[in-house]
C-alpha cells in the first residue's frame, strides 16, 4: 500500500505540473489573440476575460490526456534512472503490476476528462455562443476605445476619437479613414476618405441600421502620391457603422449536450458524440502505452524514449482527427465510429506490456529444450 500511494503521488504530481504548464501555453496564446482582436476593436475587452475561463474545460480535455502521457514517462523514468524501479523490481514488482498501480489515477483522470468532455465543455462552449452573439451585434462605436487607433474591415477603415462620454453616445475630436474599393473593371474612383470632425453622435434609424453622425469637419477625398485632392467641408454627415466581424467560430455540435448528441441520428452528431467519448478512453490506453516506454537503461538517461514516446502519442491523436474527419464526410459507417483507432493502440500498448514477458518465457522455452536435447 504504501508504494501504492508512493507511485500514485509521484504519477499525479508530475502529470498536474506539465498539465499545467500546456495549460499556461496554450492559453496564452489564445489569449494574445483575442486581445489583438479587442485591440482592433472586434471584441469588447470587458469579455476576454469570461471567453477564457469558458474555454478552461475544452483545454483541458487536450490537455489532461498528455499530462497523463508525459507524467507517467517522466516519473517513472526518474525512478528508473535512480534505480528505484530496480530495487521495487526485486521486491517482486512486475511490470503487469506496475501497470495496475497506474490504472488508478489514470481512472480518476478519466472520470475528470469524461466530466469535462460530456458537461463542463459544451455548457462552456455554450456560455461562449451567447457571447459571440452579443458581440455580432455591436457596432464599431460601441467597441471604439479613445485615444487609440482602431482598424476594421480587414484594415481598410480606420477609427479614432480623442474622447468619449461615459454613456457611450458622444465622441469628440474624430479622425475615419477609409479606402475606396474597386467595384468594376472601369472603376477608377479609387482612393483613400479622410474625414475629421469635432463632434459626432451615434443615430439608430427605424430598420436597426446605425450612424455616426459627424458635425462641423471636412472630408478629404484623393489618392496617395497625387496632388488632386477634392476637401469639402460640412455642418453634418452621417457615416454607416459597420459590425465588427468576430474572428472566433463555435460549431453548433460543440455547444450541445451530450444528451441531445445521443438522440440525433446525423452523423456529424454522432461522430461529436463518438469524440467526446474518446478523451477519457484516450486516458487509459496511453497509460497502457506509457508504463512499458517508461523504461530507460540509467546509462542511457530518461529522456531516450521521450521523443519516440511523444511521436506515438501524435500519431494516435492525428488518426483520431483523421478518423473523426471521415466520419463528418461519410467515408466511415458511423456504426464502426472511432474504435478501429483506439482498438489498434490498445494492442500496441498491450505488446508493449507483455513482449519482454513474453520474450523471457521464449528464451525459458528454447532453454529447457537445449536441455532435452542435451
Amino acid at each position: 500500500m504504501i508504494v501504492f500511494r508512493y507511485l500514485s503521488r509521484e504519477v499525479l504530481l508530475t502529470s498536474s505540473a506539465v498539465s499545467a504548464v500546456l495549460l499556461v501555453i496554450i492559453m496564452s496564446g489564445r489569449f494574445i489573440k483575442y486581445l489583438a482582436q479587442a485591440a482592433q476593436g472586434i471584441l469588447d475587452p470587458g469579455v476576454l476575460l469570461l471567453i477564457m475561463g469558458y474555454r478552461i474545460p475544452g483545454f483541458l480535455q487536450l490537455i489532461l490526456p498528455l499530462g497523463l502521457f508525459l507524467g507517467i514517462l517522466l516519473a517513472y523514468g526518474r525512478l528508473y534512472l535512480d534505480s528505484e524501479m530496480t530495487v521495487l523490481t526485486a521486491t517482486g514488482m512486475s511490470e503487469q503490476r506496475l501497470l495496475a498501480y497506474t490504472l488508478t489515477p489514470a481512472l480518476l483522470i478519466a472520470v475528470a476528462c469524461a466530466w469535462l468532455s460530456f458537461s463542463l465543455t459544451p455548457q462552456g462552449m455554450q456560455n461562449v455562443a451567447q457571447i459571440l452573439n452579443e458581440q455580432d451585434a455591436l457596432t464599431e462605436f460601441d467597441t471604439l476605445v479613445p485615444g487609440r487607433f482602431q482598424s476594421m474591415r480587414d484594415g481598410t477603415r480606420v477609427t479614432y476619437t480623442q474622447e468619449l462620454s461615459a454613456g457611450r453616445d458622444e465622441l469628440r475630436e474624430v479622425f475615419i479613414s477609409e479606402k475606396r474599393e474597386v467595384r468594376s473593371p472601369n472603376d477608377t474612383d479609387e482612393g483613400i476618405t479622410v474625414l475629421v470632425a469635432k463632434t459626432g453622435r451615434q443615430e439608430i434609424q427605424e430598420d436597426g441600421s446605425r450612424y455616426l453622425i459627424l458635425h462641423d469637419g471636412y472630408r478629404y477625398d484623393g489618392t496617395p502620391g497625387e496632388a488632386d485632392y477634392r476637401v469639402i467641408h460640412y455642418d453634418t454627415y452621417g457615416v454607416l457603422l459597420p459590425k465588427p466581424s468576430v474572428d472566433i467560430r463555435v460549431g453548433d455540435r460543440e455547444t450541445m449536450s451530450t444528451g441531445e448528441l445521443m438522440a440525433s441520428t446525423q452523423p456529424r452528431m454522432r461522430s461529436e458524440l463518438q469524440w467526446r467519448l474518446s478523451f477519457p478512453i484516450l486516458v487509459l490506453i496511453v497509460t497502457f502505452i506509457a508504463v512499458p516506454l517508461a523504461r530507460v537503461n540509467p546509462r542511457q538517461g530518461r529522456f531516450l524514449k521521450l521523443l519516440p514516446a511523444i511521436l506515438l502519442y501524435m500519431s494516435y491523436l492525428a488518426l483520431l482527427v483523421a478518423a473523426r474527419s471521415a466520419l463528418d464526410k461519410g467515408k466511415m459507417p458511423i456504426e464502426l465510429g472511432l474504435w478501429p483507432v483506439h482498438g489498434l493502440f490498445l494492442v500496441i500498448g498491450l505488446l508493449l506490456v507483455f513482449w519482454q514477458p513474453l520474450q523471457l518465457r521464449i528464451a525459458q522455452w528454447r532453454a529447457s529444450k537445449e536441455k532435452q536435447h542435451a
